[in-house]
């Protein structure tokens, strides 16, 4: 079995969306600035990257189609980089770790990036055209709980006050 590892990290700047400095900046600039960094801080040549996941909550807008296609070509990947991009919703930049640290673990490939990319500006909370499934709205409507409400079972269910989820919060930035 191979052992992974995480060599490096980078991520962008953030800032409020609809009103932040960062709101005429496409997700695809952002996440090549931070693709770039990584390599850089890792001293990994472009194109020693077996694969490229990203995750993306909303793929839809400009951060649609295969968004990990367009953020490596712009973080400068050549095209024999294969790119996917990952949907778990909030969980979507962590999955792609665990999917690319899996199939190292299954000898598949050596070295991958991973990482996740969202613009809320560019996308908004749920989406443009959300469209709830009738039978499942009426019937289960705990299909379409928010992370806010997620939050709040998780808090009642594990007894984690607020305070400490925001705390964990703003350690983990």
């Amino acid at each position: 079995m191979s052992e992974v590892l995480i060599v490096e990290g980078a991520r962008t700047p953030f800032g409020r969306a609809q009103k932040g400095n960062l709101r005429q900046t496409r997700v695809e600039d952002l996440g090549a600035i931070a693709v770039k960094e990584a390599l850089r801080r890792a001293n990994v040549a472009p194109e020693q990257i077996e694969d490229f996941a990203l995750g993306c909550a909303m793929p839809e807008g400009s951060q649609g189609l295969n968004v990990a296609r367009n953020i490596g070509f712009l973080a400068g990947l050549p095209e024999t980089v294969p790119a996917y991009t990952e949907n778990r919703f909030c969980a979507s930049g962590l999955q792609t770790i665990a999917s690319v640290a899996a199939r190292i673990i299954a000898g598949e490939m050596e070295i991958a990036l991973a990482g996740g990319a969202e613009s809320m500006t560019a996308v908004p909370m749920g989406g443009f055209h959300p469209q709830l499934h009738p039978k499942l709205a009426v019937d289960y409507p705990e299909a379409y709980i928010s992370m806010g409400t997620t939050a709040e079972n998780v808090a009642s269910r594990f007894s984690i006050s607020r305070v400490d989820q925001d705390a964990f919060a703003f350690a983990s930035h």
